[in-house]
């Protein structure tokens, strides 16, 4: 028996339903399924944000935002142009969910429960007709008389217009490839730093702002760094990943950083900083205070990894080991073997090559009637809400379109 609808959408995540409450709140005509492939929906919403769903950013103008995009910043331009966060917001409080700025610019819903998302889905699609099928693993695609035919293990559906947003499903992308799509092979992207060293050993949950280079690449990048059991992570160590997804993955995830704990001091300014401190401290122990901005712990563990003992006072400090230490302060050498995946932030780069798609309404350039939503195509986003606004923005372009 075949299921006929006029719209069929695989993926029954974030993008997925977006996509599907946009056209039947455009257009109520419409006989629209979404296809889950697991038992539940919206598993990585319900997950996203530590359980909080980070919805958005609070970035309002199109020319910002599209900077947080390793790989879709030309492509998304006019997408934001279109709907942008402001709109999001704005979306959000219509089906009745307010949201909330965070200091670092995050956006959540107020009663910081990614449930309110997941209920704002799930009762808008219901009160639309949109049915929600689960257990729908696709087996195969193809395109007959104009008509879309989708074959899960237990039912067959055909309609006139397929939507993917499936996010990083290789089986899906195979499929696409039989169908003539260029797929960017898909990378890891944002990973934390695994770094065995003595200097960061004993001091997990120290936090400092930095600037961080990959030696050997143009990759640099500043921000909050945070020391942790198996190395570095934090957003300076997150937006490096994500910008370096491809060359990192080259490296096989082993290569050498340069940190600069004194974000954007260089070695020479240090090293007077640190002469104007000898001649103020004199008496006093070097290793007992740090007079920068991080904590007491990381200064203390710089200074003894510039030979200098833990009751040296700062006036016996020598001309090398002062040296050491501005060297230490401003272009540490850390040696990275591996990564580790960040929280819950299961992001690729990879997947539907951009110039296959048509960005003012998320179709297909090679098959017609034929569209994606969020994640299956080659854009990704640092993290901190961004990944939602492209789910989003693409859902909601796509809805247009049709």
């Amino acid at each position: 028996m075949n299921q006929n609808f006029d719209i069929i959408i695989v993926g029954g995540g974030a993008a997925g339903f977006f996509t599907a409450i946009n056209i039947v709140e455009k257009n109520p005509k419409l006989k629209v399924a979404i296809l889950e492939r697991g038992a539940e929906v919206l598993q990585k919403v319900r997950i996203s944000g530590g359980g909080r769903c980070n919805v958005t950013h609070a970035c309002f103008e199109p020319n910002e935002l599209v900077k947080y995009y390793p790989r879709g910043e030309k492509e998304l331009r006019g997408p934001f142009h279109q709907f942008c966060s402001g709109d999001t917001i704005e979306w959000f409080e219509k089906h009745g969910v307010e949201l909330k700025i965070e200091d670092d610019g995050r956006m959540f819903p107020v009663s910081n429960s990614s449930q309110t998302i997941i209920e704002c889905f799930l009762t808008a699609t219901q009160k639309l007709g949109i049915e929600v099928l689960t257990g729908q693993s696709v087996q195969s695609i193809f395109k007959k008389d104009n008509l879309w035919k989708i074959e899960t293990q237990n039912e067959n559906y055909i309609a006139e217009k397929l939507i993917l947003a499936t996010g990083s499903n290789p089986k899906i992308w195979e499929m696409l490839q039989t169908y003539g799509h260029a797929i960017v092979s898909p990378v890891p992207s944002l990973f934390t730093f695994n770094i065995k060293d003595s200097r960061i050993k004993e001091l997990p949950g120290v936090a400092a702002q930095v600037t961080v280079k990959v030696k050997d690449t143009k990759l640099t990048s500043t921000g909050p760094l945070l020391i942790t059991h198996w190395g570095m992570s934090g957003p300076a160590v997150l937006k490096l990943s994500a910008w370096g997804a491809r060359i990192l993955h080259d490296k096989n995830y082993q290569f050498t950083i340069f940190v600069n704990w004194l974000n954007d001091v260089e070695t020479s300014e240090a090293e007077k900083i640190l002469k104007d401190l000898k001649q103020e401290h004199a008496k006093k122990a070097v290793s007992k205070k740090s007079h920068f901005d991080f904590p007491n712990r990381l200064w203390e563990s710089l200074v003894l990894a510039s030979g200098i003992e833990a009751e040296t006072k700062w006036a016996d400090l020598s001309k090398a080991q002062l040296q050491n230490l501005s060297n230490q302060l401003t272009n540490g050498t850390f040696q990275v073997n591996g990564k580790s995946t960040f929280k819950e932030e299961f992001v690729t780069a990879g997947g539907i090559d951009l110039k296959e798609v048509n960005f003012k309404t998320m179709e297909s350039k090679l098959h017609e009637n034929l569209y994606f939503a969020g994640e299956i195509v080659n854009i990704d986003a640092i993290t901190g809400g961004f990944n939602f606004q492209n789910a989003w923005t693409s859902g909601f372009i796509l809805a247009n379109g049709i």
